[in-house]
């Protein structure tokens, strides 16, 4: 019989030599023309990134079903492919299309930690190579004067030129921090900073299947230095599921976003305050103890044994400010109410991050970056009970305490820094290291180092 470790590595190695050979081979007599030109009625790009992660041994006092695995870890990766194609299609309308490939092994299994390590790494992935619909929506502009401006040529934007003042609509299947939550320093994970807490708002449990993705319409309107949006997306049928519920009507992730743009000593800044208002069928954190007691605190507190129709609120604050041409700091800070479980995101109720990045211009290699960030994530009151008395979410959950030792909680924290370094055009590689104080909000667990490194190309 073939080895599977093996036959895993063969599969592993095509799906590379797939995501490269569409890369090399792709737009490869057209050089810079699309980027350079002013206006585009059609473009294709490609992306593709591998992550690899490892965690050395650290202490735990104690480990649960739920828990990060206090052995060491050599070895996790995620591997996507993606494909980005554009058209205009009508005067003031674009249609999207990202068919995307994923393959992933991830640590513990994506489980104890709330700040997870890798933003590529998705719920339910697995090294067989996934392939599958990201996105395909359309956008339709109707501009409103007050001027012009340049739109450059990027993964599902056509170069052009669009109104100051405009009404953006954009209707179909993507993700909603595509619109919501942007941040020049801290948003993608294929380029900058890999933990999911900082790429976004961690208390922010937005309307996504298992890999990230929704549907649903967003509207958003500029005028002068202001952007109001506002949008509805179906949530999963359950709780981290991978099908969406059509009943957009009845279940829904609701979010609004106000922005505003300023100069601050010249250097230009943006603030966004987000609102948000989810509804699905949800277990309660204090409807799962108090059935749990009720039956005689039998076995441990179960969410999933309570679920109901719930609404879940939340709001987030997200600052970036350049400090210079090559120098721009980030600062975010979110919470929910913290009563329902976690639904499409992560197990974060309470969040503060903040960091900065720098090119590398004063060293020579202005393509280079280096970020330095962190994260404090916290759980409320009745989801801190829950996890002591044993009750597991959907990430996190180190079981009861053994005798003699009782829950120590503490917020999770998180340091991350990264160096980017442009290898040659369209292709960057990239060294990470995360620090993760308290895993899982467990004082008697940690800390735990993490190192990886990322590849990262573009067409």
């Amino acid at each position: 019989m073939q080895n599977p470790l093996r036959r895993r590595g063969v599969r592993q190695a095509l799906a590379a030599g797939l995501c490269l050979g569409l890369i090399g081979g792709a737009r490869a007599d057209e050089g810079d023309a699309a980027d350079a030109a002013a206006y585009q009625d059609a473009d294709v790009k490609f992306q593709s990134t591998y992550v690899w992660q490892r965690h050395g041994a650290f202490a735990a006092a104690y480990s649960g079903p739920n828990s990060l695995s206090a052995q060491r870890e050599p070895r996790s990766y995620t591997l996507t492919a993606t494909a980005f194609m554009g058209a205009r299609t009508w005067p003031g309308g674009e249609l999207y299309f990202n068919p995307e490939m994923v393959s992933s092994q991830s640590l513990s299994d994506l489980h104890g930690l709330g700040a997870m390590t890798n933003g590529e790494d998705q719920k339910g992935g697995g090294p067989n190579p996934t392939l599958y619909r990201a996105r395909l929506f359309v956008r339709h502009t109707w501009g409103l004067g007050g001027g012009s401006e340049a739109v450059e040529s990027a993964p599902n934007q056509l170069a052009g030129a669009v109104d100051k003042n405009r009404v953006v609509l954009t209707v179909g299947n993507f993700s909603v921090i595509d619109i919501f939550d942007n941040n020049a320093y801290a948003h993608d994970p294929r380029t900058q900073f890999l933990n999911w807490t900082i790429m976004t708002h961690g208390a922010f449990d937005f309307a996504a299947d298992t890999r990230g993705y929704t549907s649903g319409a967003a509207l958003e309107y500029y005028v002068g230095d202001w952007a109001l949006r506002a949008g509805r997306f179906m949530q999963p049928r359950e709780s981290n599921g991978l099908a969406l519920d059509p009943d957009i009507f009845r279940h829904y992730g609701d979010q609004a976003e106000i922005e505003r743009g300023y100069d601050l000593a010249g250097q230009p800044g943006k603030l966004r305050l987000l609102a948000f208002r989810n509804r699905a069928r949800m277990g309660g954190f204090q409807d799962a103890l108090d059935a749990w007691r009720a039956g005689g605190s039998v076995g441990v507190p179960a969410v999933a044994e309570v679920r109901t129709e719930r609404a879940k609120t939340g709001f987030g604050v997200n600052l970036e400010q350049a400090l210079s041409a090559d120098l721009g700091a980030f600062l975010r800070a979110s919470r929910n109410d913290g009563q329902s479980e976690t639904y499409a995101f992560t197990e974060v109720e309470r969040s503060l991050s903040g960091g900065a990045s720098i090119k590398g211009t004063a060293w020579g290699r202005p393509g280079d970056v280096v970020g330095l960030g962190f994260v404090r994530n916290g759980l409320s009151a009745a989801h801190r009970e829950y996890l002591a008395n044993g009750g597991l979410g959907a990430f996190i959950g180190d079981g009861v305490p053994p005798a003699g030792l009782s829950d120590r909680y503490d917020a999770e924290q998180v340091v991350e820094g990264y160096y980017s370094a442009r290898v040659a055009k369209g292709i960057w590689v990239s060294l990470d290291y995360q620090r993760a104080r308290n895993p899982g909000y467990n004082a008697e667990r940690g800390p735990v180092n993490f190192v990886g490194a990322r590849l990262h190309l573009e067409l």
